[in-house]
Parts: structure tokens; sequence; C-alpha cells
């Protein structure tokens, strides 16, 4: 993965940290994760935190982390200021289904860059935010 902003050209969807972990833990959804990947997707540095607190979690050492994770093709876009006042103005409309950080801040991003967001997480597909979310599963 790619520290920094994502490659404008290549950019197709924001993964949610629940996308990646079903494309770690080989579940269903996974085909439709390498596919996004393949075509450019970005992950946000608060889902990358969350995709290693559970692979940690998980018994995987920071190294076997690293070798999987950076082998992927994704672009890493940083959680900055702007993004955070988004990410927090999103607690009022998916409080109802009780959304984290880690999601508000996936969603954030994807509003940013006018992408999709992909995620495995099915509530999602009860939100109406002005931006597209495409469960896997």
């Amino acid at each position: 993965m790619r520290s920094g902003e994502p490659r404008p050209v290549v950019s197709s969807h924001v993964l949610d940290a629940s996308a990646l972990l079903a494309l770690f833990k080989r579940e269903s959804g996974e085909i439709r994760v390498r596919s996004a990947i393949h075509a450019g997707a970005v992950v946000g540095t608060v889902n990358l935190s969350e995709v290693v607190a559970k692979l940690v979690d998980g018994g995987l050492s920071e190294q076997a982390i690293h070798l999987w994770a950076d082998g992927l093709a994704v672009a890493v876009v940083d959680f900055d200021r702007n993004l955070a006042y988004a990410a927090g103005a999103l607690r009022t409309p998916t409080r109802h289904l009780g959304l984290s950080l880690g999601d508000r801040a996936c969603l954030a991003l994807a509003q940013r860059l006018r992408l999709p967001a992909l995620t495995a997480d099915k509530a999602w597909a009860a939100l109406h935010l002005g931006v597209a979310i495409e469960v896997v599963r």
C-alpha cells in the first residue's frame, strides 16, 4: 500500500475495514473486494489501523501483516483535519445504526473522493448519505 493521496486516475472504491478483512479471511465477498482492488481502490489510514488491530488480535505478527497489506495494490489516504470534521459530522445521520469512527471515516473519504464505499457491513445499505455504498455480501 502506498501512503498519501491516491492516484486519481485509477481510483474505483473506498474500502472499509470489513471489506479488507473479508479478503484476508477469504470470506464471502472476497472476489468483489479483489476486483475493486484490481480497479484501483483506496483505503483510509483509520480503516487500515482497524484491519491491523483485528489481525494482531488474531495472532498475526506485525511483519506478517505488513507483508500481506503492503502486497495489496491499494493506495492509503491519510486521515486529515478535513476528514476528521466530515467523519464527525456523519455522527447524527449514522447514529441509529451505531456506526463507529472507522465506519464514518470510510464514508467521509468516499464522500470526499466521490467514490463508492465498499463494505461487508450489511447495515450500511440503509444509509442515504449522498454516497454510493456497495455491500459485498
